[in-house]
């Protein structure tokens, strides 16, 4: 779970999930909160609470509303099922493939979750606070996983999973998008403002910088002098970089506004039912501000949970289905584990919507490169462990083609079915190099190791 409000196109673009507003809002915040949804909101079932209110105690119709919102409030709630299968088939010693693909299943209900539980506190905190609850627990399933795995010293898995939640929102939900909104929209002109995707190209490629200079220095050096000290220096250095860069991002759309694009335009007549129907299904939060927080913590941590089981597993998957963990990582993981995400950004083009739909998958992609890869960076440095940022040649070579090619398909804010169809089939081609990969599954670059003191 990929991913600051949409008072204009450029604040979607920081985050999928978008802001909040406050316990009496304005007519304007409240058309701004209601008109923040997030990209699973768009897969969420309106609650049926008319049993629940036959129920003459006060306390017990809380808490079976919270039940019913939390557990039942989204279509996924048919794969909940999948988290006390992966805990039983992983206490009993089943198949550890079995493990993994239980793990993978209930991870995608739970990001989903935590989703909609930082939405429904941003209800109560305003629209600033909520904004930043956003932009950090966006992508919480991803760092959840990076970290875990840091700590088992899985450092090929961190790298892959990271990098593939990257290339699957640059490539596969935006190029499924464009092309699905391209074929349903033919006889419409489809456009968005090209700002967005300068402004998130522009901070993708100091991310590559950044990832690129390590790579480059470890082939400048010589092999009997290389020990890997002066590349992890300099991914730390970086790191505090990208940090920077991404804070800076975060302020200048939650106080520079003015500088912003401009709104997306308003829905043409046909749209508008469907947007006040909307707009009536999201009058507020459903939930109060602490039972939100109480059950973020529980979604959390179950995350963490499956993310143990699935670091654990992922071995084991890799040889009992004949793949290879670099197909594993950095395709199919984020498929999965972003699918609701993913199913939102898709349904936006349906409805002509690119503003917002770019804000998802860029926004998603640009948090994970400026955010979720330094700070885990800087967590590997806090446990005692060196990581870099050295992707490596091939997976570095994919992500800066993928920014190049994304780049160019939105530089001139026109869409059509060919530029999805471009970067699905660059995705395509990936996928298909990571297939019959046979790079090492374990980490074997001396560079990721436990920090030896002298």
């Amino acid at each position: 779970m990929s991913s600051i409000s949409t008072e204009s196109s450029s604040n979607l673009s920081l985050l999928e999930n978008g802001g909040g507003g406050s316990d009496k809002p304005t007519a304007e915040t409240s058309r701004r909160v209601r008109r923040t949804v997030s990209a699973s909101s768009l897969i969420r079932k309106r609650s049926d609470l008319k049993l629940i209110s036959r129920v003459r105690w006060e306390f017990m119709r809380r808490i079976l509303t919270n039940l019913q919102e939390v557990l039942l409030g989204t279509k996924l709630f048919i794969l909940f099922p999948a988290v006390p299968l992966a805990v039983v088939a992983h206490r009993y010693d089943c198949p550890r493939a079995w493990v993994f693909a239980l793990s993978l299943l209930g991870l995608t209900p739970l990001a989903e979750r935590i989703s909609f539980l930082t939405e429904q506190i941003a209800f109560h905190t305003g629209p600033t606070v909520g904004g930043l609850m956003n932009a950090t627990c966006g992508n919480a399933t991803e760092m959840i996983i990076a970290i875990l795995a840091v700590g088992q010293r899985k450092m090929r898995i961190v790298k892959l999973s990271l990098l593939g939640s990257i290339l699957s929102n640059l490539l596969f939900v935006l190029g499924t998008s464009l092309f699905l909104g391209g074929i349903s929209n033919l006889r419409k002109h489809q456009s968005f403002d090209p700002r967005q995707g300068d402004m998130n190209s522009m901070l993708l490629y100091l991310a590559l910088l950044c990832q690129t200079l390590p790579m480059i220095m470890r082939f400048t050096m010589e092999a009997e002098e290389y020990d890997g000290s002066d590349v992890v220096v300099l991914s730390r250095a970086s790191s505090f970089v990208m940090l920077i860069a991404y804070l800076a991002f975060l302020i200048f759309h939650l106080f520079s506004s003015h500088l912003s694009p401009p709104p997306p335009p308003l829905p043409q007549r046909e749209d508008v039912h469907d947007d006040d129907v909307s707009d009536k299904e999201e009058e507020g939060a459903v939930i109060g501000m602490w039972s939100a927080i109480f059950w973020l913590i529980i979604m959390t941590l179950l995350v963490a949970l499956l993310s143990d089981y699935l670091v654990s597993t992922i071995q084991d998957a890799a040889d009992s289905w004949g793949l290879s963990v670099g197909f594993i990582g950095i395709i199919l993981l984020p498929i999965v584990g972003n699918a609701a995400e993913h199913a939102g950004a898709v349904i936006f083009a349906f409805r002509n919507k690119l503003d917002i739909t770019l804000g998802i998958a860029l926004g998603s992609a640009t948090q994970i490169a400026l955010f979720v890869v330094p700070v885990t960076v800087l967590v590997a440095w806090t446990m005692g462990i060196e990581m870099d940022l050295n992707f490596n040649l091939l997976e570095t070579a994919c992500f800066a083609l993928s920014i190049l090619v994304t780049s160019l398909v939105l530089q001139d804010g026109t869409s059509n079915y060919m530029k999805g169809l471009v970067l699905l089939l660059c995705y395509v081609v990936i996928a298909a190099c990571f297939f019959v990969s046979n790079s090492p599954s374990t980490e074997t670059n001396t560079t990721n190791h436990t920090i030896t003191k002298r």
